[in-house]
């Protein structure tokens, strides 16, 4: 779920992360016309929350990119079927979450695994992953 930062308040909505190495960011496709878009050029202050057998949150920053290498580089068949549109559309942008913090809490094996990684990436020390904790990615 991608929250971001309205007159009204927080708003949530179901977005499919697009799977490459994480790196401190995670990516999403999203059309001009819509609210989130509006939004993140209002506020860049958004969170993400991931949920299944294992909990994720993510707090960032976020920004609109019109980059058609990477559009093209992220973008797969299903996505014209979900979009009804192509990478190159005008109107299709990316959006980049800069991952700031990220709290988790373990339920499985998937959960311990993200927060290696993130702990790995700010130089914390990755032997211990405990149930819940906040890990700060930005120095």
């Amino acid at each position: 779920m991608l929250t971001t930062v309205t007159e009204e308040g927080l708003v949530s909505r179901p977005m499919k992360t697009q799977e490459v190495g994480f790196d401190g960011d995670l990516w999403f496709f999203t059309k001009k016309e819509t609210d989130k878009y509006e939004e993140i050029l209002d506020d860049q202050e958004v969170n993400v929350a991931y949920a299944g057998k294992s909990y994720v949150s993510v707090r960032g920053r976020a920004e609109i990119v019109d980059d058609l290498d990477k559009k093209k580089e992220l973008w797969s068949k299903a996505y014209e079927k979900i979009m009804k549109t192509s990478y190159d559309d005008p109107n299709v942008v990316l959006i980049k979450v800069n991952a700031e913090a990220a709290e988790y809490w373990d339920t499985g094996n998937f959960t311990k695994k993200i927060a290696f990684l993130y702990k790995s990436m700010t130089g914390q020390s990755s032997k211990s992953t405990d149930v819940n904790e906040t890990v700060e990615l930005n120095q």
